[in-house]
């Protein structure tokens, strides 16, 4: 145990003076006390959390200036006349192989350093200003770019389209019975397309050199706006036909802006046809016999029916020659059917024997949805050749036309819709040719 006047063991030894272990004085900027203290430097206040630097030169938190890029070198030879110049790219110094002379005044090494690979045997040297030379352009473009040639842009196809649909020249691009069609578009479920077909079939043929008639003989009236034929009331339409025995030529009207097409209209007057015709002789071919009353022969007859198996559907099926039955491509559009085709038989065997289901036109197709691959494969299977190859699908220009007074052949002609219903159209006057021959 120590005693009064012993060092104390514990004692932090301090240094003598002269011994070598004095600290030194603060210099001017060093952070920290200059007291034998505490040795560790005094905090200094932290610049703000902007992410910018801030402060002066000597401001310990301020961020350093980038480091200056080497200029690079100016090329050894100007470029040629005409070419805009390219700068020269700036490269990493390599030792050269030894016995190889070094670089000297811009000029490329002629040695090469060892990782380096040689050029491909397949890519050519670059010229003078740089790599897209004349000889090396086409050896940098993919051989899976197709050329301008080979395929056009979206844009132009679909004018391309829209010129082929629309027919300028006013040319018979679509071939002409040999005698007149008439055509009842039938389907005793609504919403199925029956008047958007009538529609958009009848232009079609039209714009194409045929002679289309179109009879709208639903209540609602539909194909007259889709023709932007007046139907409001007052104005002449079938129902003074089926009534009172007008002539159908004073009561057609002539579609504005498509040739060779006629509308005979229909107001909200032929709702009540349906009662009237009961008690009116031969009440069935009623508007068979106003069809054959007609001067003029037309290529085409198109007869919109309502969504019913009343007195004005079988007044289309006795007129009509061939039945074209538009198909939604979903199951209740398939459970009606078969009621469909009792009636059209029972027609065939009492009323008109010359009727016949010629033409099933699918519609509204999803393709994103296999219940609609499903529904065409059945309609396929049951009835062959009758199916048209062309199939309408869902698009919405469709949709918009008629709130226009259009079709969607006049509409959007580079629509897919148009182009579907265009083919459709095309399709049937093939197939007129092949019954009947042509014109």
């Amino acid at each position: 145990m120590a005693g009064p006047g012993d060092p104390d063991p514990h004692a932090v030894p301090q240094p003598r003076a002269g011994s070598g272990y004095e600290r030194p004085a603060r210099q001017e900027g060093e952070p920290g006390p200059a007291t034998g203290r505490s040795a560790v430097p005094e905090r200094s206040p932290q610049p703000p959390a902007t992410g910018y630097p801030t402060g002066g030169q000597d401001d310990p938190h301020r961020r350093p200036a980038p480091s200056p890029r080497p200029h690079p070198s100016a090329p050894a030879s100007p470029p040629p006349t005409g070419r805009p110049s390219t700068p020269a790219r700036a490269t990493a110094s390599v030792t050269p192989v030894s016995g190889a002379p070094a670089a000297s005044d811009g000029a490329p090494s002629t040695g090469s350093s060892s990782p380096s690979p040689g050029p491909r045997p397949d890519t050519p040297a670059p010229g003078a200003g740089g790599y897209g030379e004349e000889a090396g352009v086409d050896a940098y473009v993919s051989r899976e770019t197709p050329s301008r040639e080979e395929d056009d842009p979206p844009l132009a196809m679909e004018a391309m389209r829209a010129v082929q649909i629309l027919n300028p020249s006013g040319e018979v691009t679509m071939p002409r019975p040999a005698r007149p069609r008439i055509m009842c578009v039938a389907n005793q479920k609504g919403g199925v397309g029956k008047t958007t077909t009538t529609v958009n079939l009848a232009v079609a043929l039209a714009l194409h050199g045929n002679r289309v008639l179109v009879v709208d003989l639903d209540p609602q009236g539909n194909a007259s706006t889709g023709l932007n034929v007046p139907h409001h009331a007052g104005i002449p339409d079938v129902y003074d036909c089926l009534i009172d025995n007008v002539p159908l030529a004073e009561v057609a009207q002539a579609v504005e802006g498509i040739p060779n097409l006629w509308c005979v209209p229909a107001t909200i007057d032929l709702a009540g046809a349906e009662i009237e015709l009961v008690s009116v002789v031969a009440r069935e071919s009623r508007l068979a016999r106003a069809i054959a009353a007609h001067p003029e022969k037309f290529d085409y007859v198109f007869i919109d029916c309502p969504p019913s198996l009343g007195l004005l559907t079988v007044n289309a099926l006795v007129a009509a020659q061939e039945v074209l039955i538009p198909i939604q491509c979903e199951y209740y559009a398939l459970e009606g059917l078969n009621q469909l085709i009792n009636n059209i038989n029972l027609v065939k065997q009492h009323l008109n024997p010359t009727l016949d289901v010629s033409t099933i036109l699918l519609t509204m197709y999803d393709r994103r949805t296999r219940l609609a691959d499903a529904v065409e494969q059945d309609v396929r299977n049951h009835f062959g050749d009758k199916v048209l190859q062309a199939v309408i699908p869902r698009n919405v220009r469709v949709s918009e036309a008629p709130s226009y007074g259009q079709s969607v052949m006049t509409y959007d002609p580079g629509s897919r819709g148009a182009t579907s219903y265009f083919e459709a159209a095309q399709e049937i006057a093939e197939r007129g040719v092949k019954l009947g021959g042509a014109a």
